[in-house]
């Protein structure tokens, strides 16, 4: 494994910790400032839609920049970002920190699968995608449990603190451990980018992306309300759980990775209807303890293992185009994040009791496996399918190297 998978996976955990910590110290943040819950609030809601516009506009504008410089770059950002936020004497300034940080969120997990995908043979670009989105998830099960404690004993801004030092690291370990490959194509025009918006299969892709994770956040969003107020788990308890989830999520992306490398449609198809049926069973069975212990392991699971295969999906049908194709699926995350969301507290707010979201997730996931048998049916993927890095998409096995190019 080259160890510039390992810087990447350290850049991916500062970002998580940057996007969920927050989650964990809101109530300090808002005393700090004076400001109500709705206006905290917007310190997550802000940072998303910043993901956004950074994983479109920012990866347009470096795109023909080399893309390990550039990753350095985004995470001086990503540095400066969460300095401000730590140091920020008002709320708004504080405000103005998440939204630097988060300009370079979609841009680095988008470039960064690019090149993780890059330092290793075509067999195994699934399973390296899968090691720098490990940082992330390590960030979900480790990084922000200790996070909140560290705020809660030293105060807020010092995690904020902590994160920017944890920037640094990643920073120094790109530029000495990450090698850009002799085989690397030169960076493609902006033209030549924006056309994977051109390619259905692209789009396709990013529905599934959209719908898949809006199912994961519609019931995750709400969760500690319904381990509270419908399974009857005590609040201190809620931490705990979510630790497992993080578990789930670990484990889910290493191995659904791995599942990509070897067929990919196969995998996506089997893990968006395990995650479907796990959604159902957990919203007609959260009032039992154990049951619902078993379906928070296999959210996390079964939702964590699809990362992976969408990002390789998305760069095999943007063969000339996997910058901006990759970077337009963790846009596509996050409007799935906010989508999901929404959808539940709407359903929430009409009455419908705290296991209405995840009903809601489940109907979103069915959703996006829809979209994919339609997407499989107009282009059926095979097991040798590979993602496009900046070059032609891996030949089919039994060819010779350069021989072959992936399907639009």
């Amino acid at each position: 494994m080259p160890l510039g998978l390992l810087a990447l996976a350290m850049g991916g955990f500062g970002i998580g910790l940057t996007e969920f910590v927050i989650m964990g110290l809101l109530p300090e943040v808002a005393d700090t400032y004076d400001v109500t819950e709705v206006a905290a609030g917007w310190l997550i809601s802000g940072y998303a839609l910043s993901v956004v516009v950074g994983a479109l506009v920012v990866t347009a504008l470096v795109s023909r920049l080399p893309r390990k410089q550039v990753l350095m770059g985004l995470l001086l950002l990503f540095i400066a970002g969460n300095t401000l936020s730590a140091a920020a004497p008002s709320y708004e300034l504080m405000l103005g920190g998440r939204v630097v940080a988060a300009l370079c969120h979609g841009a680095f997990f988008g470039i960064g699968s690019v090149l993780a995908a890059d330092l290793v043979a075509p067999e195994k670009r699934g399973s390296a995608i899968a090691i720098m989105f490990a940082g992330l998830t390590t960030a979900n099960v480790l990084g922000v449990p200790f996070g909140t404690f560290v705020g809660q004993q030293l105060g807020w801004r010092a995690t904020f603190y902590a994160i920017a030092v944890i920037g640094v690291i990643a920073l120094a370990g790109i530029a000495l451990l990450v090698q850009t490959p002799q085989h690397a194509a030169p960076a493609p025009s902006l033209r030549s980018e924006m056309g994977a918006f051109r390619s259905t299969q692209v789009w396709l892709s990013i529905a599934v992306t959209v719908l898949g994770y809006g199912g994961v956040f519609g019931a995750f969003t709400y969760i500690a309300y319904t381990l509270t107020e419908v399974s009857g788990f005590s609040s201190a308890m809620v931490p705990v759980l979510l630790v497992l989830l993080g578990v789930g999520l670990f484990l889910g992306n290493l191995l659904g990775g791995r599942a990509a490398d070897r067929n990919l449609s196969r995998t996506l198809f089997t893990l968006l209807a395990g995650l479907t049926v796990v959604l159902v069973m957990f919203a007609a069975t959260a009032q039992s303890r154990p049951l619902t212990v078993v379906s928070l392991f296999l959210i996390g699971a079964f939702g964590f293992g699809l990362v992976p295969g969408l990002q390789t999906r998305v760069m095999l049908h943007a063969p000339q185009a996997p910058t901006m194709a990759s970077s337009a699926n963790i846009a596509g995350f996050n409007l799935g994040n906010a989508l999901g969301a929404w959808l539940g507290g709407v359903t929430i707010g009409a009455g419908l009791g705290y296991t209405s979201p995840i009903w809601v997730g489940a109907g979103l996931t069915a959703a996006a496996l829809a979209v994919m048998f339609i997407a499989t049916r107009l282009a059926p993927a095979t097991p040798s399918d590979r993602p496009a890095t900046g070059r032609a998409a891996a030949p089919p096995a039994g060819r010779a190297a350069g021989a072959g190019s992936a399907r639009p």
